[in-house]
């Protein structure tokens, strides 16, 4: 028997970086797992569309499919959208058994990869001294969204000893350029910002150009096609898989 296939569903963009930042990670997962089918999927605004992956993987003759939502929070898309669209997809395909995996969320693994991108933003600024930190992320409506990014933001900052605060590109304050005003306001002069977005597009664009605007000496890139998210991914595959399995 085939081991079931997988596929990494991302949100979607209208920038192109965002899609092309999905195929870059996906292309990770394949190279660690070269054995697996292995499809990239978008939920809207970038294709392909989930529907026409799935249906091209049921086409090839697989009838387990594990989706692994490349999302960060379990807010409105981890909560409605996944469930909708892989609940259609089963019910489109009865013969074929498809479960959605945990999503990524916001491990401590996490720190490690900020701390990457943070140090080639530094780099590039040649800044050397810093006494504040803005962890950005989107935000959401959702409480408790927000909640796990501020807990992992103070992590961060237990972590380098330094005062950290999280911030939101939408939906709830405050915003990069808000929290960085708030750390100048206290008489700090060397603020770096760390993207918590997996992927360029829109909304990691204004919490930069915020905090840039604001006086943050440095903003670091999202995520991106980084190994330890990929063994994040294939992580989530493997508990997705075993739920496949009849008890």
């Amino acid at each position: 028997m085939s081991a079931p296939a997988l596929i990494t569903l991302a949100h979607g963009s209208r920038d192109p970086r965002h899609a092309a930042t999905i195929t870059a990670l996906t292309d990770e997962v394949r190279r660690m797992r070269p054995d697996l089918r292995i499809a990239e999927a978008f939920l809207e605004l970038s294709s392909p569309s989930f529907d026409s992956v799935v249906d091209a993987l049921v086409a090839e003759g697989h009838r387990e499919i594990v989706v692994v939502p490349l999302l960060l929070s379990e807010a409105y898309h981890a909560k409605v959208d996944v469930p909708s669209v892989v609940a259609a997809a089963a019910e489109r395909h009865d013969d074929v058994a498809i479960r959605a995996a945990g999503i990524l969320g916001l491990e401590s693994t996490l720190l490690g990869i900020l701390d990457e991108r943070l140090r080639e933003a530094l780099r590039a600024a040649r800044v050397r001294e810093l006494d504040a930190l803005v962890l950005a992320a989107a935000g959401s409506s959702d409480f408790l969204a927000n909640q796990a990014v501020a807990r992992l933001a103070r992590l961060w900052g237990t972590h380098h000893r330094l005062p950290v605060v999280a911030a939101y590109a939408s939906s709830t304050p405050p915003a990069t350029g808000e929290a960085v005003r708030a750390f100048r306001a206290e008489g700090r002069r060397h603020i770096a910002v760390a993207s918590l977005f997996l992927a360029p597009g829109w909304l990691p664009d204004r919490a930069a150009e915020l905090a840039l605007e604001a006086g943050a000496v440095a903003v670091s890139d999202p995520l991106g096609a980084h190994p330890e998210l990929a063994r994040t991914i294939l992580a989530r595959y493997a508990v997705g898989s075993l739920e496949l399995v009849p008890v």
